[in-house]
C-alpha cells in the first residue's frame, strides 16, 4: 500500500487510538504475541464496508471522541461499540446523527472533519478508510501491541496518516448499515470451558465463576487483560502455595492469581504466564470481552467442552 498521496490528520486521538489489523502470528516463539484488534466482527465489518482487503489496518478508536481530518476525498466506514458520528459538526444525513452499531459509511471532502462521539456502551469503535492505514509494518504487521511495545504507537494530535491505493475488494462489500450486530453489553454472558487447572480449585469453584450476579469489570482493564472484581476462587488445600511453570496462554484464558480474583487474558496477552488457567473463554465470545468496560457487570457460563 504505497504511492498513495491519500491522508487523513488526526485532530485529537481520543483517550487512545491505535492502529490495528489481523495482528502478527507465528511469533510466539520469540516471546511476540499476535495482538491486533480486539473485536474482530468489528473490525472486519469496518473494512468490508468500504471494500478493503481483509488484512487492511484500520483505527481502534477506545471510548470514542475521535476528531480525524480528511487531507484528501476518502471513503470511511465505522462500526463497532455504539458512537455519535458528525462531519464538520453537522450530523452526516438527515435526522439525528447516527448512531453506529453495525457499519455506517460516510464519503469525507478534502477537510471534512469525522467526529466520534462518545459510546452509549460499548467500549471499542473502529474506523477503516477505503485503502488502509498505511503506516510501515513490523514483523509483519501494522497492529500496535501495547504490552511488547511492538508496532505503531497510539495516535497523537497532528499526526497525519497515509491511506493505502484503493484495490477492487476480495470479498462482497457490505451495504450501509449491514451485520455485524450491535454488541450486545446489556447482559454481558462469556461462555467458558474449563482450562488445564481447573483441578487446582475447590469443587465448588464452577458456582464461584459462574455465579448468577457476575463480576464487575475493575478500571485495570485493558487489551492486556479484563480484570473481574467479586468473591475469590479458592484452591484446594493442596494447591495452595503450589508454583507453575510458565505456560502458553491464549485470548480468553482465564487465570487466577493469589488473590482468587479472575483475570481474563485479552489480545495483548503475554505469551507465557505462571498461575493456573482454571478456564477459556470461547474464541466466538471474544469479540463481546473486548466491547465490555470498567464498571459492566459480566456473567460466566459454563460450556461443555467442544469434540474436537
Amino acid at each position: 500500500m504505497t504511492g498513495s498521496s491519500r491522508a487523513v490528520e488526526v485532530l485529537d486521538p481520543g483517550l487512545t487510538t491505535l492502529v490495528q489489523d489481523a495482528g502478527r502470528p507465528g511469533w510466539a516463539h520469540v516471546g511476540v504475541g499476535r495482538s491486533g484488534a480486539a473485536d474482530v466482527g468489528a473490525w472486519r465489518a469496518a473494512n468490508r464496508a468500504v471494500g478493503n482487503d481483509e488484512d487492511a489496518a484500520a483505527l481502534e478508536v477506545l471510548m470514542g471522541g475521535l476528531r480525524l481530518r480528511a487531507l484528501a476525498e476518502v471513503e470511511v466506514a465505522v462500526a463497532g461499540a455504539r458512537v455519535a458520528v458528525t462531519v464538520d459538526g453537522a450530523e452526516p444525513s438527515p435526522g439525528a446523527a447516527r448512531q453506529t452499531g453495525a457499519a455506517t459509511t460516510l464519503r469525507l471532502s478534502v477537510g471534512n472533519v469525522l467526529v466520534l462521539g462518545r459510546p452509549e456502551r460499548g467500549l471499542r469503535t473502529y474506523v477503516a478508510v477505503r485503502g488502509g492505514i498505511d503506516v510501515p509494518p513490523v514483523l509483519g504487521s501494522r497492529a500496535g501491541d501495547r504490552l511488547g511495545g511492538i508496532g505503531p504507537a497510539p495516535l497523537a494530535a497532528g499526526d497525519v496518516l497515509l491511506v493505502g491505493d484503493a484495490h477492487a475488494p476480495r470479498g462482497d462489500r457490505l451495504p450501509d448499515g449491514s451485520p455485524p450486530d450491535d454488541p450486545a453489553l446489556d447482559d454481558a454472558v462469556l461462555r467458558v470451558e474449563p482450562g488445564p487447572h481447573a483441578h487446582w480449585f475447590e469443587p465448588r469453584w464452577p458456582g464461584v465463576l459462574c455465579a448468577p450476579e457476575g463480576f464487575v469489570v475493575a478500571p485495570s482493564s485493558d487489551r492486556v487483560a479484563v480484570r473481574l472484581e467479586g468473591p475469590p476462587i479458592l484452591r484446594t488445600p493442596r494447591a495452595q502455595g503450589r508454583e507453575l511453570a510458565p505456560i502458553g496462554l491464549v485470548p480468553g484464558a482465564v487465570q487466577v492469581p493469589p488473590d482468587g480474583r479472575p483475570v481474563v487474558f485479552g489480545v495483548d496477552h503475554p505469551v507465557t504466564g505462571g498461575y493456573p488457567v482454571l478456564a477459556v473463554v470461547r474464541s466466538s465470545d471474544l469479540d463481546l470481552l473486548a466491547q465490555v468496560r470498567p464498571g459492566d457487570v459480566v456473567r460466566l457460563a459454563l460450556a461443555l467442552p467442544r469434540v474436537r
